[in-house]
């Protein structure tokens, strides 16, 4: 609240710049209530309120809050400016002396640190944390502005280890159009690095809106090694649409909003071995087009070498859903594949063009090898609720 002097003659406010140090002096000075007044008799100026800040220096160290205290006047709004873009949050005390940030600082940042106090004195300094040679980084999915189908994970994949899980956990801050509920499970990704996925509790209603900001400058993912920066990304759900493939009858049917839209034969992978299919459900990680298939880089020596037309990623481990007309004498009848779920040429294309990225395919059957494992593509889907929720870091 400002406060008014009768015998000062003109309002000003007195802003202090003190660049590259912590300690920043705010003036605080008499507002006029517009009345004239000879000087000589004017009220002596009231002394300043002093304000520091924490950290301060050049080479400050990271992952610290930053804390702005004041001496005097109590402190009415701070804004902290990192030089890599957004901001600190915070909330002053509640006797107006202090104001501490919600966020850590990160390494290599400058800092600009502007404060405001009750009466209207103002004063920006700064401060900067010596640069870290120990980074993390991330990859996230899906893109930012895409549509996706109802069973598509928010996906994090670290390019390091993370150790300090629930500490990353916490920054990681997903919100829905609906409210849907959700939680996050941490597994090892098929790459071998740490990853954490956020689903539903069961599929996402179309036209959710949904997206994730990973608040992570400042935050040290264990051993040392520091976030320097945040992310985000955004999608919306798209339609209704679950593809489902009976391994033991060699159908694939596309079901849309509950309904069945299109039956097809088609003959999956050769039962009792390394080339039977999987069971369980997998999300459609990508749509690949026309792609050249060699049996050697899933394990299965030299038993195929083919350019593959209408190409539907479903696991990382190898299995798609695609045009197969080498098998044409098996669709609807046996598995025979090595793997894949195969179907004609005029079929594949057209479940090509209906799908979408993150829709689920439903795959039931005894003819299988076993189930879709958790990191193998977006296996999520085929563990309990109660089992994926133990999975967070904050269970």
């Amino acid at each position: 609240m400002s406060r008014t002097h009768p015998h000062a003659r003109t309002p000003h406010r007195n802003r202090n710049l003190l660049a590259g140090t912590a300690a920043l002096t705010v003036a605080l000075t008499a507002c006029s209530a517009g009345g004239a007044a000879r000087a000589d008799t004017a009220d002596p100026p009231e002394k300043p309120a002093g304000i520091s800040v924490t950290p301060e220096g050049e080479h400050a160290g990271a992952g610290e809050p930053v804390r702005v205290r004041s001496a005097g006047d109590s402190l009415k709004d701070v804004t902290v400016s990192g030089s890599k873009g957004g901001k600190l949050d915070g909330k002053v005390s509640s006797d107006g002396k202090s104001w501490t940030s919600g966020r850590k600082t990160a390494p290599g940042t400058s800092y600009t640190v502007e404060a405001e106090t009750e009466s209207g004195g103002s004063a920006k300094t700064g401060f900067a944390t010596a640069a870290s040679d120990q980074v993390n980084t991330l990859n996230l999915a899906p893109g930012h502005g895409t549509a996706v189908g109802i069973a598509q994970p928010l996906s994090v994949v670290f390019d390091h280890p993370v150790k300090n899980k629930a500490a990353v956990e916490r920054r990681l801050q997903v919100s829905t159009s609906n409210n849907t509920e959700g939680s996050w499970g941490w597994m090892r990704d098929y790459s071998g690095k740490d990853r954490v996925d956020w689903r539903p509790k069961d599929y996402w209603k179309p036209g959710t809106k949904v997206s994730l900001k990973a608040n992570l400058g400042g935050v040290d993912s264990g051993a040392g090694r520091w976030f320097v920066r945040d992310y985000a990304t955004h999608f919306t759900v798209g339609r209704d649409q679950v593809v489902k493939v009976d391994l033991d009858n060699h159908r694939l049917r596309l079901m849309r909003d509950g309904r069945l839209v299109e039956d097809v034969p088609m003959s999956a992978g050769t039962p009792g071995g390394d080339k039977a299919s999987w069971r369980g459900t997998a999300v459609l990680m990508a749509k690949e087009g026309t792609i050249n298939m060699r049996s050697e880089t899933v394990g299965l020596g030299d038993a195929y070498d083919k350019m593959v037309d209408s190409s539907m990623r479903l696991t990382w481990s190898g299995m798609y859903a695609h045009a197969a007309p080498w098998n044409t004498a098996h669709f609807g009848k046996a598995n025979k594949s090595s793997g894949c779920v195969g179907m004609s040429d005029d079929d594949a294309a057209w479940l090509y063009g209906q799908v979408q990225v993150g829709d689920p395919f439903e795959m039931t059957g005894n003819d299988a090898k076993g189930t879709v494992a958790l990191n193998n593509g977006y296996g999520d889907w085929n563990t309990s609720w109660a089992s994926w929720q133990s999975l967070s870091a904050l269970r």
